[in-house]
């Protein structure tokens, strides 16, 4: 086992160690697309899980395997017993049968569906846990140093783990890497049969410039929320992990991305703006325990209970920093 991994692995047996009642649950990061800057963070480097936001790797090696010629989006899926017998949120299809890859993709974009994501790992790697050992592999070439996969999904696993700023830059690596298929996370439906699945992204269409990225909940993870803006030609990613509701999420991430580009604006004007001090609203951090959506990975049934209600805190000032990616091209450049 190599230093990163060694790092992952010890932070997820720390977080298991530790009860459930004394973690902190609630990380939070908002980085500039193209520089890398971190123009706020609040426990950034805290291990936790991530829930449905894993799918943006899932996703990032499907996408890899498109460029590669590995894969076409005509190409069959097909669904194993295993990947059948995921918990929902999921398609449902039956072993044996197929979709093409880009149905799958919008499966997973749209919908997080967990069966979809596992027949896809298994359609490029023969099996879940070698993709998930892919997926970590992939990981630590972009710079997500504290990022340790074992499923496709995001399903509960206490190893699971990753942080805010890890997903960060898996999200600036998706928007640089991809530039045209990151356009699937803005779509805005998927039709399945006679169902037609809206995107769980509540930000789409209604905050400025949003166009991705992944939502997810499980009760381990809270609500978890990676977003992409664009305004003025300036780019935004904003990352919120362990929010007690998806209210609280969606609120956090919308003001987050509005003080962002206020902050880039005044600067450019010459005035002294600080994203910190004016963020006064940030989670509260415990998620609540609905119940109903144990170990589900989506939002369709934990959106049936609601979560306990926590009063708001005043989030730290943290100083700006910058951080880079490492990956095979650096991560302000398109790799294609």
């Amino acid at each position: 086992m190599r230093g990163p991994a060694i790092v992952a692995w010890v932070a997820a047996l720390l977080l298991m160690a530790v009860p459930a009642a004394a973690r902190p649950r609630y990380a939070a990061i908002l980085m500039t697309a193209d520089t890398g800057e971190v123009l706020y963070s609040s426990n950034a480097d805290l291990a936790l899980h991530p829930a449905s936001i894993t799918k943006m790797m899932t996703l990032y090696l499907t996408f890899e395997a498109l460029e590669s010629g590995r894969l076409k989006l005509t190409d069959r899926v097909t669904w194993s017993r295993h990947a059948a017998a995921q918990q929902p949120t999921k398609l449902g299809l039956a072993p044996g049968r197929s979709l093409s890859v880009d149905e799958v993709i919008r499966a997973i974009a749209v919908k997080s569906a967990n069966d979809a994501a596992v027949a896809l790992a298994e359609r490029i790697d023969g099996s879940e846990k070698a993709f998930a050992a892919h997926m970590t592999r992939e990981a630590k070439r972009l710079g997500m140093s504290h990022t340790l996969f074992v499923n496709a999904s995001g399903l509960s696993n206490p190893a699971h783990v990753t942080t805010a700023r890890d997903i960060a830059l898996l999200a600036s690596a998706l928007i640089h890497h991809f530039p045209q298929r990151y356009r699937y996370f803005s779509t805005a439906s998927f039709q399945f049969g006679t169902r037609r699945y809206v995107n769980h992204n509540h930000l789409l269409g209604k905050v400025m410039g949003v166009d991705g990225i992944k939502t997810g909940f499980t009760n381990d993870a809270g609500w978890t929320l990676a977003a992409s803006a664009e305004r003025g030609g300036q780019r935004l990613i904003a990352v919120v992990l362990g929010a007690r509701s998806s209210a609280t999420r969606d609120k956090d991430v919308e003001h987050l991305l509005d003080l962002g580009f206020e902050t880039l604006a005044r600067r450019r004007s010459g005035q002294a703006f600080d994203v910190a001090a004016n963020f006064h609203s940030i989670g509260a951090g415990i998620p609540g325990r609905t119940g109903a959506a144990t170990g589900s990975g989506d939002e369709e049934t934990a959106t049936r209970s609601p979560a306990r209600r926590h009063s708001p805190r005043r989030a730290h000032k943290t100083s700006t920093a910058k951080k880079h990616v490492t990956t095979r091209k650096t991560v302000h450049k398109k790799k294609r």
